[in-house]
């Protein structure tokens, strides 16, 4: 896992302002700084997931953290909460349709700070 400091250092070469928004939040919270530390490195290191593949590797009623994006591929079939950094188009209609709660990084990182309850999927 990566200190705080380098991945400030990594921060200032993103151009990106959601995800700059996210490291910045990610990094102030000491559960957060896995995900700080994925989001922070190249782009080919991040974690995209399709839905078939969160299906498998989830139980029910979980709560996930993606850092990467989510994708549309497959089906999911169990109510699930998803974080992730971002979402295709089809993935959140799936997701919708599945009732399953699907909400950014961000959003997560403000209303649970600790990130209690919460699992990291990374392949």
């Amino acid at each position: 896992m990566k200190s705080s400091t380098l991945i400030g250092k990594q921060l200032q070469k993103k151009n990106n302002p959601f995800l700059v928004e996210t490291l910045i939040l990610a990094k102030k919270h000491k559960k957060w700084n896995e995900v700080a530390s994925i989001l922070s490195g190249p782009r080919r290191k991040k974690i995209n997931l399709n839905l078939d593949e969160i299906n498998k590797n989830s139980k029910e009623g979980e709560s996930v953290v993606i850092p990467g994006k989510v994708l549309s591929g497959g089906e999911i079939n169990k109510k699930i909460k998803i974080v992730a950094f971002g979402f295709s188009e089809k993935a959140r209609e799936k997701l919708s349709v599945a009732k399953c709660e699907a909400l950014t990084i961000t959003e997560e990182i403000k209303k649970n700070p600790e990130a209690k309850g919460l699992r990291i999927l990374k392949w």
